[in-house]
């Protein structure tokens, strides 16, 4: 059986999608979880996997782009014409939205999947959203602010910066350090090991398999879950073969690899949080729509910037994640003095507390 390159290399998407499925599944990996711990617990382990996804991003992207010579400022994260403005707003609107709806993108997707119905109406109206900012009504709302010809000039006095590996992967190391405390817990964050070999890995996908590709231009991307959410929504109302591309198969396979872990590990159901009289449906609308837009503004979601943007040292990228942290906290911090703040589970080290269900 002959494939065509491009098939090939969307059949590998749907592969690493269902690792990193049955990963996310199998110990929760959250961004916006580990900032409701901390609040809620003051437990890092979750922030701790976050961190160390990072930091092998970085150093696995560098070993792969160096030895394959893939050249990653051809990606999206240094785009012609970079607007920081825009980027930040983004990341603040995609930070309040995450923590609204309960999870980012990527993680609703992996909620859905075990479970939680909920968690599709925030992925449709993420993608409903997020290509209404990219190609529909939405994009014009906020033209004033992308496409400001004085907010462009002084974006172009910085340009698109790349930072230095040798000076962002120790701060990281600090901060993990500081987040672990003992050695010993250092075995337990083999989830953000993987996640983080997991960008590196589709950025091989695409940059060097994807390179090769006659029949169809296979776009140099790694990980990211918002506008390849629409594409998704996209590809089931209007079915296209030409619609089928790496970023979607990556979309399927997580709910798919999602789905099968959660067979296998049955610990994890969100019932609980309907409980607490929070306006769910409301907050998943809401936040979902504020993380289509965000994610669109921003150039990525927590993982499409704070793990695949940030493994190819865009300043962009660094500066997407940051705004999205801060008014995630903000929000977060605001949701639990109204006793809105979901908890379903305690995700605390194992040598201090095992998880419990609340």
């Amino acid at each position: 059986m002959n494939l065509d390159v491009y098939e090939i290399v969307n059949i590998l998407g749907f592969v690493l999608g269902l690792a990193l499925g049955a990963v996310g599944q199998k110990n929760q990996f959250c961004f916006s979880g580990s900032i409701k711990d901390y609040i809620l617990t003051k437990s890092t382990k979750r922030g701790a996997s976050v961190i160390t996804a990072m930091i092998i991003a970085i150093i696995s992207t560098a070993i792969v782009s160096n030895s394959f010579e893939i050249d990653l400022t051809e990606s999206n994260y240094y785009r012609e014409n970079i607007n920081y403005f825009s980027i930040v707003l983004g990341g603040l609107i995609f930070g309040v939205g995450m923590m609204l709806a309960d999870g980012c993108s990527n993680r609703h997707l992996i909620k859905f999947a075990q479970g939680d119905i909920n968690s599709l109406i925030v992925i449709v109206f993420t993608g409903i959203f997020a290509y209404a900012t990219a190609k529909g009504f939405v994009n014009g709302l906020f033209s004033p602010i992308t496409t400001n010809e004085t907010l462009l000039q002084w974006s172009n006095y910085l340009g698109n910066i790349t930072m230095n590996i040798y000076i962002l992967v120790p701060i990281l190391i600090i901060l993990l350090a500081i987040l672990v405390k003992k050695l010993k817990r250092v075995v337990s964050l083999w989830d953000g090991v993987l996640v983080g070999l997991f960008v590196a890995a589709a950025w091989y996908i695409t940059g060097v398999i994807g390179a090769d590709s006659i029949e169809r231009i296979v776009d140099l991307e790694a990980l990211s879950f918002v506008f390849p959410s629409g594409r998704t929504v996209e590809l089931f109302m209007y079915y296209d073969a030409f619609d089928l591309v790496f970023s979607v198969c990556l979309v399927l396979g997580v709910i798919s690899g999602a789905f099968l872990m959660s067979k296998i590990n049955r610990r994890y159901s969100f019932g609980c949080t309907a409980s607490k009289g929070q306006k769910k449906v409301q907050y998943n609308m809401i936040g979902g729509a504020l993380m289509g837009i965000g994610g669109v503004l921003s150039i990525g979601c927590t993982v499409g910037q704070g793990l695949s943007g940030l493994s190819t040292l865009a300043f962009a990228s660094l500066l997407a994640i940051i705004s999205i942290f801060v008014s995630a906290t903000i929000t977060a911090i605001i949701l639990n003095k109204k006793d809105e703040l979901p908890m379903c589970f305690i995700f605390e080290w194992k040598d201090t507390r095992a998880d419990y269900q609340i």
